[in-house]
């Protein structure tokens, strides 16, 4: 069985059992837990907490103190900025109503998925059970609530869509209509992006 090539600085704790793709780096006090997935090329900054079967992508960079909890899939290519807090419980309790301590098998787990290409501002925590879109970007220090369309920026609390962005990361002109698809040109590139109808995101 091939053997894969990561860094791994001595004093981050990466559980055996968990899969790290060639190429990455995970760097000091970062703790990854057991059956954990991170894909080639990633960078895992100090202090980064990736949960036990978190799913990550290739070429994800997390920067110093995330919180990447079970539940969460990061796609490729995408950013998650310094102490971004994912969830995934809809209903936090930390005992039952006789006082008995709860673990993880007494609760429904919520998933979230980040798509390709999104970033995630500094500070900005990812209330589960939630999507965000590819190429969105999530303004710092936000609180995300509902689904992000596909490039979108969104920020405030709750997060709400404030325009629409390239990958290229230039602000794209505004829309004529949200209620349909359209076709626009990013003025910075000249990339023609197909952005998705979204008539509910006010």
């Amino acid at each position: 069985m091939k053997k894969n090539k990561y860094f791994q600085h001595e004093t981050a704790d990466v559980d055996v059992t968990a899969e790290i793709g060639d190429g990455t780096y995970i760097w000091q006090n970062v703790q990854v837990r057991k059956d954990a997935q991170i894909g080639s090329e990633c960078i895992v900054g100090k202090g980064a907490f990736v949960d036990f079967g978190a799913v990550v992508g290739n070429r994800v960079k997390i920067q110093n103190y995330a919180n990447i909890f079970r539940g969460v899939t990061i796609e490729d290519g995408v950013m998650v900025g310094p102490s971004v807090c994912f969830t995934n419980d809809m209903f936090p309790r930390a005992v039952n109503v006789e006082g008995e301590l709860l673990d993880y098998r007494d609760w429904e787990c919520f998933e979230t998925r980040v798509k390709t290409g999104a970033g995630l501002g500094a500070g900005s925590i990812i209330v589960c059970n939630n999507t965000i879109g590819k190429w969105a970007i999530v303004g710092s220090g936000s609180v995300v609530t509902r689904d992000v369309p596909d490039y979108a920026l969104v920020y405030g609390n709750p997060a709400r869509v404030r325009g629409f962005v390239c990958p290229c990361g230039t602000k794209l002109p505004e829309r004529s209509n949200l209620f349909i698809k359209e076709k626009v040109t990013c003025p910075e590139c000249n990339m023609e992006i197909t952005l998705p109808a979204c008539p509910d995101i006010k």
